[in-house]
């Protein structure tokens, strides 16, 4: 078993004003040579939008983009004539391929929204852009490790181009159980959003993130009341 460790306080910041955002991955103007991805992760930003602001309409292609609002609503509209509000509890993505115009706004002109962005590059270039926004309300479960993505259109939760599962954890203190992978070739990278816990070992508090690779089955342990979220990966 292979593991890196990438602690909250070492990851990039930048706060401008408008947005207070880290980066667990090289990303604008932070670049760190150790940190380009963890596979095909390319991407974990946390940011923060201030109040009735935003990220205005601009491109990306040939990107799984995935959107997961902790706290507030953020307002989205791209090119593909899509336009609504993502909630706390939800889940989008996009599949840019070819090619997409968006824009992600706070829809809250009296307080601030917080959301993960990940990017994931895709097993194939060049697809017809693609949407899906749902609710996780429906499959979450507490105390259980529940799948909100995988590359199944028909399976739990949404879907992208690549050979990667993502669940999410809302776990109980004193809570032990363990991840198999879907996939024995691919890696899993931890995201702690809330609390602390084991994981293989490494305790993680809130807002590490742990890498493991070359490995199976990956124990995990609750200290505290946790949100956590996992994505296995092809490395």
């Amino acid at each position: 078993m292979k593991t890196i460790l990438h602690k909250s306080e070492s990851r990039g910041h930048a706060n401008h004003g408008w947005l207070d955002t880290h980066h667990t991955f090289s990303f604008a103007n932070y670049y760190n040579p150790e940190r380009l991805r963890f596979g095909t992760l390319r991407v974990l930003n946390d940011d923060i939008v201030a109040a009735a602001e935003g990220f205005g309409t601009h491109p990306h292609d040939n990107m799984e983009i995935i959107s997961i609002p902790l706290r507030g609503d953020l307002e989205h509209k791209d090119s593909m004539g899509n336009h609504g509000v993502i909630n706390a509890g939800e889940i989008q993505v996009m599949s840019a391929g070819t090619g997409i115009f968006h824009s992600e706004f706070n829809k809250n002109k009296d307080k601030d929204i917080n959301f993960l962005q990940i990017w994931v590059l895709p097993n194939k270039k060049n697809v017809t852009p693609r949407y899906d926004q749902i609710s996780l309300e429906e499959i979450e479960k507490p105390d259980e490790l529940f799948q909100i993505l995988s590359p199944n259109p028909n399976d739990q939760g949404v879907w992208i181009q690549q050979n990667a599962w993502f669940h999410l954890g809302n776990l109980s203190e004193g809570w032990e159980g363990s991840y198999e992978l879907k996939d024995k070739n691919n890696g899993v990278y931890f995201f702690v959003i809330e609390g602390s816990l084991s994981i293989a070992g490494q305790k993680l508090n809130r807002r590490d993130g742990l890498g493991v690779s070359e490995t199976d089955k990956i124990d995990i342990r609750t200290d505290t009341i946790t949100k956590l979220l996992i994505m296995e990966i092809p490395m």
